[in-house]
């Protein structure tokens, strides 16, 4: 399972190597893809379209789109702007998929 980590600042000028190692990943259609945002300091709304991206070009292939190590900030944005409402539904729309054993939110893209 691929683990790609997102750390620094996710924005405008960053997020496009992120966005190219994340369609790589896919093309290779792995069960799951690991976001791990331990290192994470800052996101944008350029870095929060790259999770939602994730999501809807995995969601094509059954991968499963794990995040890890949310920060609390980055919960907050996924909160406030609607994205974990989205994330947490499976393709049929039936709720959350799981959590993993941190209590992380695993989602299916």
């Amino acid at each position: 399972m691929p683990v790609i980590r997102v750390g620094g600042d996710l924005a405008y000028t960053t997020a496009g190597p992120l966005r190219t190692e994340i369609d790589r990943e896919l093309r290779g259609r792995p069960r799951a893809l690991v976001l791990d945002f331990a290192d994470l300091q800052f996101i944008d709304s350029t870095g929060l379209s790259i999770i939602v991206h994730t999501w809807r070009e995995g969601l094509r292939d059954g991968v499963t789109l794990r995040l890890r190590a949310v920060p609390r900030f980055l919960e907050t944005i996924l909160d406030m702007t609607g994205v974990t409402g989205l994330l947490t539904r499976s393709p049929g729309g039936e709720g959350p998929v799981s959590t993993e054993s941190d209590g992380q939110p695993t989602f299916t893209a």
